[in-house]
């Protein structure tokens, strides 16, 4: 019998946040146990770790598939390592790549700051940004043309639409089968759009079909690639945003992110989380 940890991660001043599931063993299950025990637990991704040399062995599963990267599972992992092994920093071996978690707990509440795989974007034709348009009910006059749409990653791909104003944003619906066809087909995990309140303040949604579920109330992976995008466009060369999401679901989150100057180098991102 596996312990099934249930973890709010990225939370809001204690509320909120996005439920993730935690699974630390002497090994990993197999592949279609993960993907089973994902799929019961129900919530966007959970997080299995069991110790490998150093660190480590990280895999992440959605209800219908494994995710090569997921950030608020990591900051979920990270608080239950803190609180089965102590404050730390934890390096996590994940199918293609490292990363560390640096976590720990205060007053009932977890912590933890991930570093992310390097970060990188490209442009995107006009094409699939018409059909991303078209499936998500927007149109030209809905984005942020300082904020041009592009592929982005720091460890999964997403793609990254800028809307120009908040009630647009409000209004994100789409077909869930849809979007998964469109997410597989074109290798993103999230469609993340954000509307910018001001230069170190953005507000988010992440459409996740390609997990099975409709909209992650948080989402740490796409918010290191928006970093990473920020710095590495030269828009915010270097500095620190916040990232709030999930209010439209009434689950609220926080996402602070950091980075440095160099282009393409890991971005940080940092948040709360409870025990549910």
């Amino acid at each position: 019998m596996r312990t099934i940890q249930r973890i709010a991660a990225f939370t809001d001043h204690g509320a909120g946040g996005n439920p993730a599931g935690v699974v630390i063993g002497d090994t990993l299950p197999d592949a279609a146990e993960m993907q089973r025990i994902a799929a019961e637990v129900g919530f966007s991704e959970t997080a299995f770790a069991a110790p490998q040399g150093a660190g480590w062995k990280t895999r992440y599963y959605s209800p219908e598939t494994e995710v090569p990267f997921c950030g608020h599972a990591t900051i979920a992992l990270g608080a239950a390592l803190a609180r089965a092994k102590g404050a730390g920093q934890y390096r996590l071996f994940l199918a293609d790549g490292e990363i560390e978690v640096e976590a720990g707990e205060e007053d009932g509440r977890g912590y933890a700051t991930l570093r992310s795989l390097p970060t990188r974007n490209e442009a995107v034709p006009d094409s699939l940004i018409e059909e991303a348009l078209t499936l998500f009910g927007y149109s030209r006059d809905d984005l942020d043309t300082s904020l041009p749409p592009r592929r982005m990653n720091a460890g999964a791909g997403h793609l990254f639409m800028a809307l120009s104003s908040r009630e647009r944003l409000s209004t994100m619906h789409y077909d869930l089968e849809a979007g998964r066809e469109f997410m597989r087909r074109h290798g993103f995990v999230t469609v993340a759009f954000v509307w910018r309140e001001n230069q170190a303040l953005f507000h988010a949604r992440n459409a996740f079909a390609s997990g099975g579920v409709p909209e992650d109330p948080a989402t740490g992976a796409a918010a290191a690639a928006l970093g990473g995008l920020l710095r590495d466009t030269g828009l915010l060369t270097e500095g620190e945003i916040t990232i709030l999401q999930g209010s439209d679901m009434g689950r609220p989150s926080r996402l602070q992110v950091r980075y440095g100057a160099e282009v393409g180098t890991p971005v940080y991102v940092s948040g709360e989380s409870v025990a549910m």
